[in-house]
């Protein structure tokens, strides 16, 4: 599996997606520019040691990740009002998990170009704005990994 952050802002959030990762085997990708340098405390706290035991990859832009994909990625971006919920995807096991800017998520032209691949997670009080990054992509990770079989545990 792949989780994909794109311009995350919040230094402790990709620090446990990161250690998220390490724990399942799932390649992190962060797609800049950073809210943070990556050499902040509170990053490699939230990651602790676990960061050299992620297979990440960092690229300068949206387009710059999008050129280094395989032909045959397939991407689900994770966000919400989206017209599927996450546990109705199919997922594979080298599918990318897309996720936005902790502040505004993804942009809605790229949400509207993959309609067919934009994922939802319910929430169920209208008061509440977002769930927190790190929790989302735990939540969307772990239901694909189930479908999987949970490879590798």
């Amino acid at each position: 599996m792949n989780v994909v952050l794109l311009e995350p802002e919040i230094p402790p959030n990709t620090g446990n997606v990161a250690r998220l990762c390490a724990a399942t085997k799932t390649r992190l990708h962060l797609i800049e520019p950073f809210g943070f340098e990556l050499g902040d405390k509170q990053l490699k706290r939230a990651g602790m040691d676990y960061w050299e035991q992620v297979e990440w990859h960092r690229w300068a832009s949206w387009q710059a990740f999008q050129a280094g994909l395989p032909l045959n990625a397939r991407l689900w971006f994770v966000e919400c009002d989206g017209p599927l919920g996450y546990a109705e995807a199919k997922f594979t096991a080298e599918d990318y998990l897309v996720f936005g800017r902790e502040t505004a998520g993804l942009p809605r032209q790229l949400l509207e170009l993959n309609r067919n691949c934009w994922l939802r997670i319910p929430m169920f009080n209208p008061a509440s704005r977002s769930l927190n990054l790190s929790n989302c992509v735990a939540i969307v990770l772990f239901e694909a990994l189930r479908q999987q079989g949970f490879p590798g545990s």
